[in-house]
Order: structure tokens, then sequence, then C-alpha cells
């Protein structure tokens, strides 16, 4: 018993820091994709950056499905389809740039 709730309290924790981890690099993602949106341009932006971040969010959300599924997970998720966004963005204003310069 005793040692089951050492487990449950250091997953409640973490949990908690988790949650502080992701909602603050979520925070960011609404913006650049507004950037993103508005300047039309890929200048400033890093396809190999955003994409390791988002196989970042890949690995997180694996771990919470096979083995700790909480809450956090959808987290997760939403941070992964904002960064896929901005990565989609990211090709529509590079096709855009390439038919500019032809």
């Amino acid at each position: 018993m005793y040692k089951f709730l050492i487990k449950y309290y250091i997953s409640v924790y973490m949990s908690i820091f988790e949650i502080i981890m992701l909602t603050c690099f979520g925070a960011a993602w609404p913006l650049s994709i507004w950037k993103s949106l508005k300047s039309k341009s890929t200048s400033g932006k890093s396809l190999n950056f955003m994409i390791i971040i988002g196989i970042g969010y890949i690995s997180g959300m694996f771990h919470k499905v096979f083995f700790n599924f909480d809450l956090v997970f959808y987290l997760y998720l939403l941070n992964f389809l904002m960064v896929s966004a901005d990565i989609i963005i990211f090709f529509i204003n590079l096709q855009r740039e390439k038919k500019a310069v032809i």
C-alpha cells in the first residue's frame, strides 16, 4: 500500500509539472501560426526545428498511451496539432515564395 501511495503521489505531481511545461510551450504556437499566416513568408522559420518538436510531442503521446495514460495526453495532442499546422503553413508559404521568384 505504501509503494502505491508513493507511486500515485509522484505521478500526480509529475503530471502537474508536465502540464505546466506543455502549457508554456503550447502558448507560443498560436503566435507562431499567426505570424506565419500574416507574413506569408518562411523567413525566421526552421522546418528542422518544427519537425524535431513534433517528434518530441509524438514521443510524449506514445509514452502516455503505453505507460502512463492521463489527460495530459490531450495537451501533447493539441501541441502536436499546432506544430503540424505551422509546418503545413510553412510549405504553403514556401510554394508562394517559389511562385514569386519565377
